[in-house]
């Protein structure tokens, strides 16, 4: 589907990256041939090191106690899930190979590689920059504001869709908030059988929810104040609800 509103600022994959370990709360770890669900079970520290709490028995430490010298003793994925209810809901998959060590009685892994699978493609994250970056501000806080838009404000979605070019709309059954950061909300708009997604660009980084708050405001002002109306999308909801 080619959806293809113009696409502005938006986080870089080392951001991307970092935001996808900030915000999640669960991984799988595949390690000594092994594979086992961890939950709940990790921290992330300034310099991307991740700290894992695993069983005494578990594979994880036996890797890192067991794994050769010179080759990645586990390799951890995380996944990125919508909050909303859409298809396709995970949003993107992040792998790290590397090595783990016991320090202070905790597991420590430290990458040596990483990976960000997202809808566009696959991107080797440098190791330079994954270290230094910081997740977005609002990754933790995302998974909450999405759905109260979804839930609460089905109405302000319904006008934001006035900022999407109209053939993106053409037979869409719903739209629902997928995404949001620092530099913009995306919409996910459904059709039938096919699916697309629509970037809506804030006029300005929003660094807290606060600030995001006013920029969603602005977006709604522009919405309210576009040329471009939404009976088609109200008509085809109807024919599909009635």
């Amino acid at each position: 589907m080619g959806d293809s509103q113009t696409w502005t600022a938006a986080p870089g994959a080392a951001e991307r990256a970092r935001s996808v370990l900030a915000s999640a709360w669960s991984c799988a770890v595949t390690a000594n041939g092994g594979r086992e669900e961890l939950v709940g079970a990790h921290e992330v520290a300034e310099d991307g090191r991740i700290y894992l709490d695993v069983p005494d028995d578990g594979a994880l430490l036996a890797a890192a106690l067991c794994a050769p010298r010179g080759e990645p003793s586990a390799v951890l994925e995380f996944a990125d899930v919508a909050p909303v209810p859409v298809r396709q809901r995970i949003r993107a998959r992040l792998w790290l190979a590397g090595w783990c060590a016991v320090t202070d009685g905790r597991l420590v892994f430290r990458a040596t590689r990483v990976v960000l699978h997202q809808p566009t493609g696959a991107e080797v994250v440098d190791l330079g920059e994954f270290s230094t970056a910081s997740p977005d501000p609002l990754a933790t806080a995302e998974s909450g504001l999405l759905t109260h838009l979804a839930d609460a404000h089905p109405d302000a979605v319904e006008r934001l869709t006035r900022l999407v070019e109209p053939d993106s709309l053409h037979g869409v059954v719903r739209v629902q908030p997928l995404a949001v950061d620092r530099h913009g909300l995306t919409l996910r708009i459904e059709r039938s059988r096919a699916h697309g997604d629509v970037r809506l660009p804030f006029h300005a980084p929003a660094d807290t929810v606060a600030q995001l708050t006013e920029r969603m405001r602005v977006l709604l002002v522009q919405a309210n104040a576009a040329a471009c109306t939404r009976p088609a999308l109200q008509r085809q909801r109807t024919d599909r609800d009635g």
